[in-house]
């Protein structure tokens, strides 16, 4: 793929509409869909018109401190009404990331979550059509590492799609994206790279990707972008969500406490509402997060 970044200004333009080359992407979350398919001009969209601001927005209280964990021990319990628990998917029980994986099991329909179609869901103006085939997107950023195993498979008998390339690409610990100018602060990160890769899925439609947990910024709950590029010019693309619970321990700590409490909630997130959660538990390192996405087609 050609590096293509598009026109940065302090308000990007809206992404372009989703067309008949775009893989349709039908979701379980029907009010998603709503959303994001609205023609409404009408309508707020944060993750389309972002304001750049040195404020932190608006902090919402931790709401309490949470229950211990162990390590291996699933997190990603819905905390609020509205919330979809976790997808279950086979990735929970591969254990700590970077060692022996055992041999996936088959997915069939009758695996929880893994026949599930993932709802479609904005693109957002941060986008970048790059050639970043890496696994590693970090570069050095701060925050608490987070291994994010997903697995793609087609709505067609859940068969694992091997060699689609899946990005990525997300904020940092205090809500910045690579790439853009009028970020958070007045910040200028045109020409950086920071928290963006791609990976193609193996035989059995994995990838895996070394990331920092993403921080947030005002408007938005917390997520990461992810698009599914498949035969010729389609396209699926979609976001992935964390917990209340964890979010609220995560940034807790540094460097994410420096920036404070999220202002918006999953229920309160235009996209966010009902849609499902990684399946969570804590790694050697951090977190490990996984989630299944089924495509149509």
């Amino acid at each position: 793929m050609s590096t293509r970044i598009k026109s940065p200004t302090t308000t990007p333009a809206m992404p372009t509409p989703a067309t008949t080359t775009r893989r349709s992407f039908v979701g379980a979350v029907g009010a998603v869909l709503v959303a994001c398919g609205s023609s409404d001009s009408d309508a707020k969209d944060p993750e389309q018109t972002p304001t750049p601001s040195g404020s932190d927005g608006t902090q919402a209280p931790a709401g309490g401190d949470s229950a211990p964990v162990t390590e291996g021990q699933p997190l990603g319990v819905a905390a609020e009404s509205g919330d979809e628990a976790p997808q279950p998917t086979a990735l929970q029980s591969e254990g700590t990331p970077g060692g022996t994986k055992p041999a996936p099991a088959p997915a069939t329909a009758s695996t929880p979550g893994s026949c599930t179609l993932y709802p479609e869901q904005t693109e957002g103006p941060y986008y970048v059509d790059g050639n970043l085939v890496r696994a590693d997107i970090r570069e050095g950023k701060p925050g608490t590492p987070l291994t994010l195993d997903l697995q793609v498979l087609s709505a067609n008998g859940c068969a694992p799609l091997a060699n689609a390339a899946v990005d990525i690409w997300q904020c940092d610990a205090v809500g910045v994206y690579s790439g853009y100018q009028g970020q958070l602060g007045g910040l200028d990160t045109r020409g950086a790279v920071f928290l963006r890769g791609t990976q193609l899925t193996g035989a059995d439609g994995r990838v895996q990707f070394q990331t920092v947990y993403p921080g947030w910024y005002p408007g938005r709950t917390t997520h990461i972008h992810f698009k599914v590029h498949l035969s010729g010019n389609r396209e699926a693309t979609s976001q992935l969500y964390f917990a209340e619970e964890l979010n609220r321990e995560v940034y807790a700590t540094a460097p994410y406490a420096s920036h404070g409490q999220k202002d918006t909630t999953n229920t309160a997130d235009l996209f966010a509402r009902g849609a499902p959660l990684l399946a969570v538990s804590r790694s050697s390192q951090g977190y490990a997060a996984s989630m299944t996405i089924t495509v149509a087609g």
